[in-house]
């Protein structure tokens, strides 16, 4: 764990955080981190709530196939899509990263089809659901990870994980293993998805939710990608 001091949420103005609620997981922890790291939080659950944010969370812990129908009686699917399309700043955090591939084998559900690939159940487990503190391994520099020691640990609360096909393997940004390797994280532009929890993840956790906002201030996310290329 690094020493280095967090951003001061008091130096810049708050980003406007939008915070998809689709039923699914407690969303005070990640609004409290995401305060705490200079961010301003607020609950979407239309698509006219996106307006004026600079970044898009989609967190959440369950199935996809709830979480699907949830977000279609919403409206918010073709939304999300499009955000990402557009390569605005997104990050999805474990539920919130399974959604972004194709579809899932814990219900069958069709998800937003994103990143080429399946959530499919983690293989030769020695436990299941996979609870706790493990050790998150990059494959890649990125600056999403600035400040955090490779390897450090991040907590995780899942049975299943994104599977990427050939052609999205080079959106995996780290693995964890808990039996085999799975994927751990991914980056495509502006899109970042975690399969950890950085909200409950301690001073590394609160390190990466404020390195996300960074990459959102304008101009930032292209000069700091540069920097690591």
């Amino acid at each position: 764990m690094t020493g280095r001091p967090l951003p001061n949420a008091a130096t810049r103005p708050a980003l406007r955080v939008a915070v998809v609620d689709y039923g699914a997981g407690n969303l005070v922890s990640i609004e409290q981190a995401l305060v705490a790291v200079g961010g301003r939080p607020r609950r979407v659950r239309r698509p006219d709530e996106l307006a004026g944010a600079d970044v898009l969370v989609v967190p959440g812990v369950g199935a996809a196939r709830p979480a699907m129908a949830r977000l279609g009686r919403q409206g918010l699917v073709e939304p999300i899509r499009d955000w990402i399309a557009a390569d605005r700043p997104f990050l999805g955090i474990c539920l919130g990263l399974q959604l972004l591939f194709e579809g899932s084998d814990e219900d069958g559900a069709e998800t937003l089809g994103v990143l080429a690939g399946r959530t499919v159940r983690l293989v030769d487990a020695p436990t299941l659901p996979h609870i706790g503190w493990n050790q998150v391994e990059r494959t890649r520099p990125h600056p999403v990870f600035d400040g955090i020691a490779d390897g450090a640990d991040f907590y995780f609360v899942h049975s299943y994980a994104g599977a990427p096909t050939a052609s999205s393997t080079g959106a995996i940004l780290a693995w964890t293993t808990h039996g085999r390797p799975f994927v751990s994280a991914v980056a495509v532009g502006s899109l970042v998805g975690v399969q950890f929890h950085p909200e409950r993840s301690g001073r590394d956790g609160l390190r990466f939710l404020a390195n996300v906002l960074a990459l959102a201030r304008p101009g930032a996310g292209v000069a700091r990608l540069e920097r690591t290329a």
